[in-house]
């Protein structure tokens, strides 16, 4: 894949497909447990994101992943769940149900697709025995915090029900919005703790992206013990640029990953930079290795 291929666009890709293909049901339904890694150490349950190894297809990618200790395949729909269950790999956070990072929740006139959308997707993420599935703010378009913490549990709570009776938990993804992603209104912990306590359920929770919460608040470590408890998930990547987990970026990630081992966080960490060196699974192995403390 291409670097210059942006989060944006490949999810967009990612969403029309799972709107092709339908979520029919196709998959066998059992209860699917991710297996730990017996290569690494086991204090982390470790994972690597679909969309940033798109040059090469998803069997290959699950191949590689594994021989690398990585139990998980991140951000994947359910045109895809049954290339995973072939490998033995999980689905650490699933995606299908969202419109776009754009058009989220903070916009009443995208409630009613969401509903219907997340309503479905629900159920079949839990029937193909998985727990989590993304969702995102939108961006602001002039909304101040309040109307988007006010729209966003408006269409929320809508869902949470069906999320709650299913036992799947809806992931937000916290987001710069000073480079990737203008004008998203999800950009920090303090708005997406916010939301977390306004909606107070069990199964809605935060993505943070260490990435992108690095350039948009920076403080990662004091602020993921601070907040811990909002947090379900966590990605990963170089700053700046996005890039490998090397010498050239900013971030020392192995003090930041015993900070949230430390917090007692059992779920996954997903890899998402975008690899500029030729051999994409060396960097993939190397990143792994750093971040497994």
């Amino acid at each position: 894949m291409k670097s210059e291929l942006s989060r944006r666009s490949a999810l967009k890709n990612i969403v029309a497909g799972t709107a092709a293909l339908g979520v029919s049901g196709a998959l066998p339904a059992f209860a699917f447990e991710p297996q730990k890694s017996t290569m690494l150490k086991g204090n982390v349950n470790h994972s690597v994101c679909r969309w940033c190894f798109g040059s090469v297809d998803l069997d290959t990618l699950c191949i590689e992943a594994k021989k690398i200790g990585i139990t998980a395949i991140d951000i994947v729909g359910p045109g895809d769940w049954a290339t995973l269950k072939k490998h033995g790999m999980y689905s650490s956070l699933c995606n299908g149900a969202e419109i776009s990072i754009d058009n989220g929740w903070n916009e009443p006139e995208y409630h009613e697709e969401l509903i219907k959308r997340y309503s479905e997707m629900i159920p079949k993420v839990a029937e193909a025995g998985y727990k989590q599935l993304i969702c995102f703010s939108g961006t602001k378009r002039n909304k101040d915090n309040e109307t988007g913490w006010k729209n966003c549990v408006e269409g929320l709570k809508k869902v949470l029900p069906i999320a709650e009776k299913y036992k799947v938990t809806l992931v937000m993804e916290l987001l710069n919005s000073k480079v990737d992603h203008k004008d998203y209104q999800c950009d920090n912990t303090p708005w997406g703790v916010e939301l977390c306590k306004r909606l107070n359920s069990e199964n809605f929770k935060l993505l943070y992206d260490i990435y992108h919460m690095q350039i948009d608040e920076g403080n990662v470590i004091a602020t993921i013990k601070a907040n811990h408890q909002y947090i379900s998930h966590y990605h990963t990547a170089g700053v700046p640029g996005r890039h490998e987990l090397d010498e050239n970026q900013e971030l020392y990630y192995p003090a930041i990953i015993k900070a949230i081992v430390e917090t007692g966080f059992k779920g996954y960490l997903a890899q998402e930079f975008i690899p500029r060196n030729t051999d994409k699974f060396k960097s993939l192995n190397d990143a792994v290795k750093i971040c497994d403390v």
